[in-house]
């Protein structure tokens, strides 16, 4: 492959941010620039930080879950070396999930998910309620059965962010904070000009749509509110393995942070870029987790925020060339709902797109993908 002399990486999520990272790593071209108005923004920074590709399982999502089984593992490699790289932690923890349930009807959806898994040759362990409080005492006397999957991990998104950010730099990506209005022939439109590059990556999530025409049926935004607790004096402690609990019918998760925190999430609107945090999202979001985690009324609630996970028809992230678009155009986006999970894997997927590396065959044969 001929490597053009500048790559320029539109968004700088967790997406785009590893793939310049990965590009200047791997000498891609003599200059990768990262262009976003607002790096380390977004739905990146609105994030649980789930690394749960069996918790949360769905029937008919087969595809889904081997994208995100594949990505999970590579996560303990790929952590540490972003932190080799970074100098810095990303708050990777190993402590597993539980998927918990409250009431019958949910308890009859949770045994049709391990039915499923259980058919696509992955496992979980069945708990009674009283083995799931065992295992997690956080947990209250509201939870009546649940699953343990010690191998779905979780990350602190906010410092897995941080330590890319450094990555990025340490191995000489430039860094401009500028909006970019459009994807040209030429290379990237900005209110000062055109920026040239041989290659543009266009990692800008749910915002990609608007880059290029050729993009703008590829992905759509999925509105999500999450909140972030902190544990006061006094407070019982938040639970040492994220939880994703299914309540009457609607699912909330509870991701632990090291500092005592709990990231509590996440509603899913498809109400365009509306980004108000709503009273129903954040009345749902508190009184579902207080039902399985009820230690957390005492909690303060820091901070309530909403992004836009970037959807596909599928729920699929598209990689590579688009049809229709310039010919120096790469897709990143679309990673929907899993886009912290899904970084390992985007990794050694733009590593083969912008550097000619061989994409490993688990991946080749789940996503399209040409280098």
């Amino acid at each position: 492959m001929e490597l053009g002399e500048r790559i320029v990486v539109v968004g700088a999520g967790v997406a785009g941010t590893t793939a310049a990272w990965v590009a200047a790593r791997d000498h891609a071209a003599t200059e990768v620039v990262l262009v976003d108005p607002a790096p380390g923004s977004g739905a990146s920074w609105v994030a649980g930080g789930m690394l749960a590709p069996i918790t949360e399982a769905w029937p008919g999502e087969r595809e889904v879950l081997d994208l995100g089984a594949a990505s999970l593992a590579r996560w303990p490699a790929f952590a540490a070396a972003v932190e080799e790289a970074s100098g810095r932690r990303v708050g990777l923890r190993t402590e597993g999930t539980l998927g918990v349930v409250v009431d019958a009807a949910d308890r009859e959806d949770l045994d049709r998910v391990v039915e499923h898994l259980r058919a696509w040759g992955r496992d979980a362990e069945r708990l009674t309620g009283r083995e799931t409080r065992r295992r997690e005492p956080a947990l209250g006397p509201a939870v009546r059965a649940g699953i343990a999957v010690p191998d779905d991990l979780a990350v602190d998104n906010r410092m897995l962010l941080a330590a890319l950010r450094e990555a990025a730099r340490q191995a000489g990506v430039v860094e401009r904070a500028e909006a970019v209005h459009a994807v040209v022939d030429e290379g990237v439109e900005l209110a000062s000009g055109v920026l040239p590059a041989d290659r543009v990556v266009v990692a800008a999530g749910a915002w990609s749509a608007a880059l290029h025409p050729a993009l703008a049926d590829l992905v759509r935004p999925v509105k999500g509110e999450i909140l972030r607790l902190r544990a006061r004096s006094g407070s019982l402690p938040p639970p040492a393995h994220t939880v994703r609990a299914a309540v009457s019918g609607r699912s909330v998760y509870a991701v632990p942070r090291d500092d005592g925190r709990l990231v509590l999430g996440a509603t899913q609107y498809e109400v365009g870029f509306d980004d108000d945090v709503t009273v129903a999202g954040v009345r749902d979001l508190l009184a579902d987790a207080e039902r399985v985690l009820p230690g957390i009324g005492d909690y303060a609630l820091e901070e309530t925020a909403a992004s836009f996970r970037p959807g596909t028809a599928d729920n699929l992230p598209v990689f590579g060339p688009v049809p229709g678009a310039p010919s120096s155009l790469v897709a990143c986006f679309g990673h929907g709902r899993n886009g912290i999970l899904l970084t390992a894997l985007t990794a050694d997927v733009m590593a083969g797109v912008l550097s000619g590396h061989p994409v490993p065959d688990d991946i080749r044969t789940l996503v399209e993908v040409a280098t």
